[in-house]
């Protein structure tokens, strides 16, 4: 995470802050904040039955990011020999957190409370959550520093990178298997959102990112970044904000389902359409 971060902040400073970084900013964040609504919708379709509180947990999940699948369709993209923008790393950084708040709006809306007035804990968790805080720091780092910065510590992140995205997905697929076992607790209708939601996200995303100018690349990225579900930093703050919300079904749902299926199937399903389209 760290280097990836750490690159995207040096492009930034040979290139500046220019109209596409600002355009893929503003689109990011409307997506983060706006998925949410459509998931909360598909669901009361798909699967009527689920509560509230978990209904609006799961959306916060398909609102916000997947680190790791990013990480995974970026070095895809780069063994694909196809050229994204650099400063998409921004874009991740800024997608982590629009959803959660809209997701307590939407809680409070279906007469759910949150603990978001009570316990200031929330907020910690939302601003300074450990992934939040590296994958602006890592950037920021970047900026500053510029190619020469890097060239320093190149050695340290940027060549181990492939073994340790390995090792990382390896991990990820591992606990994966083990949440599997669970999905047999989950209605089938959320088992179907789970794979419905990432292929209209994605769409959404990656029309978005054709219309503000992004590459090929690029807005396969901004594609995958709208179908990905977070499995860290969201859980973390749903369980302090919806205590009532079923982390079986929402952390299940992110980890087992959508993340394999995004990439397995959806990140060369993107490139392919992004490609057969552009």
């Amino acid at each position: 995470m760290f280097a990836i971060r750490l690159k995207g902040g040096v492009a930034v400073n040979q290139q500046g802050v220019g109209t596409g970084l600002v355009l893929a900013l503003v689109v990011g964040a409307l997506l983060s904040f706006l998925l949410p609504f459509l998931a909360v919708a598909l669901i009361r379709v798909l699967s009527p039955g689920t509560d509230v509180a978990t209904r609006a947990a799961v959306a916060a999940h398909y609102g916000s990011i997947s680190v790791v699948t990013f990480l995974t369709a970026a070095e895809f993209l780069r063994l694909s020999g196809v050229p994204f923008e650099r400063f998409m790393v921004a874009v991740v950084a800024l997608m982590e957190t629009p959803a959660i708040i809209a997701v307590l709006w939407i809680a409070r809306r279906g007469g759910v409370g949150s603990n978001l007035s009570t316990d200031g804990g929330l907020y910690r968790e939302i601003l300074l959550n450990g992934s939040v805080v590296l994958l602006l720091g890592a950037f920021v780092i970047g900026w500053i520093v510029g190619p020469i910065g890097e060239g320093d510590v190149k050695a340290f992140f940027d060549a181990p990178f492939k073994g340790v995205l390995t090792l990382f997905l390896l991990d990820m697929g591992l606990l994966a298997a083990g949440r599997i076992r669970q999905a047999g607790g989950i209605p089938p209708g959320l088992i179907v959102f789970g794979l419905v939601m990432p292929l209209l996200s994605a769409g959404i995303g990656g029309a978005l990112g054709v219309a503000i100018g992004l590459s090929t690349g690029g807005a396969v990225l901004l594609a995958v970044l709208s179908a990905s579900a977070s499995y860290i930093a969201v859980p973390a703050a749903m369980r302090l904000a919806l205590p009532q919300a079923n982390p079986g079904v929402y952390v299940t749902l992110s980890l087992a389902v959508t993340f394999p299926f995004n990439v397995v199937i959806g990140i060369p399903l993107y490139l392919w359409v992004a490609e057969t389209l552009l």
